[in-house]
C-alpha cells in the first residue's frame, strides 16, 4: 500500500489580500497549514499578465494532514472551482496549483498536457516538478522557473523534513495497529 503524501498548494496573483483570503478557504477545505513560504515575486513569465495583471506574487502552503496520492485529481478539480470565486474560469483573480511531496519527488497537478506530464484521470495530469537527489530537491528539464529558486527549494526541503517525521508517526501507528490485529487474531477460534 502506498504511503500517504504531503499536500502542497501554490497560490499566486496580484493581490496579497486575495492570497490570504484563499489560504483561509484552503484551510477549511484541507485542514490546517503547518508550513508556509515567504512571498516570492512571480516575475518569470508574462504568460499570466493579461489575466492577472503585473507584479504577481506567489506563496506555497503545506498542509498538516497527509493525503492519499490518488486524491490529487479531485483536489485539482476543487481548487479550479475555488479559483472562480472572484472571477470566471476565463478571468481568474488567483491561481491555485495543488501538488504533493513524497520522499523522492514534488508533483504538481495540471489541466494541461505536456511532454513531462502523465494523465491521471478526470482531465488532470501530473508532473514531477522536482526530484529529491543527494539531500535536496533538484529541478527537471520542464520545471517552471519559480520552482527552481533557492527560496522554494529550501522551503520544500523543510516541508520534506516535516513529512519524514509525519511518516515515522504514521508507520508507528500502522505497526501498532498491525500488532493489535495480530494479537486479536490469536484469540479468534473458528
Amino acid at each position: 500500500m502506498p504511503k500517504p503524501v504531503k499536500l502542497i498548494v501554490s497560490i499566486f496573483g496580484a493581490e496579497e489580500y486575495l492570497i490570504n483570503y484563499y489560504k483561509e478557504i484552503l484551510i477549511k477545505e484541507f485542514g490546517p497549514v503547518d508550513l508556509e513560504s515567504n512571498i516570492q515575486p512571480f516575475n518569470f513569465t508574462d504568460y499570466y499578465a493579461t489575466e492577472f495583471g503585473k507584479n504577481l506574487i506567489q506563496k506555497l502552503y503545506s498542509f498538516e494532514t497527509l493525503i492519499p496520492a490518488e486524491r490529487l485529481p479531485e483536489i485539482k478539480k476543487r481548487t479550479n472551482d475555488l479559483e472562480s470565486r472572484f472571477g470566471s474560469s476565463s478571468n481568474r483573480k488567483i491561481n491555485l496549483d495543488p501538488g504533493y511531496i513524497s520522499l523522492d519527488k514534488f508533483i504538481l497537478a495540471s489541466t494541461k498536457n505536456g511532454p513531462s506530464r502523465i494523465y491521471l484521470n478526470s482531465g488532470i495530469y501530473a508532473e514531477i516538478t522536482l526530484r529529491y537527489i543527494n539531500q535536496s530537491f533538484i529541478p527537471g528539464e520542464y520545471t517552471y522557473p519559480n520552482y527552481k529558486t533557492e527560496e522554494y527549494i529550501n522551503f520544500l526541503n523543510k516541508v520534506r523534513e516535516k513529512y519524514k517525521l509525519q511518516l515515522r508517526k504514521y508507520s508507528d501507528k500502522l505497526n501498532q495497529k498491525n500488532k493489535k490485529d495480530k494479537a486479536d487474531l490469536t484469540f479468534w477460534k473458528p
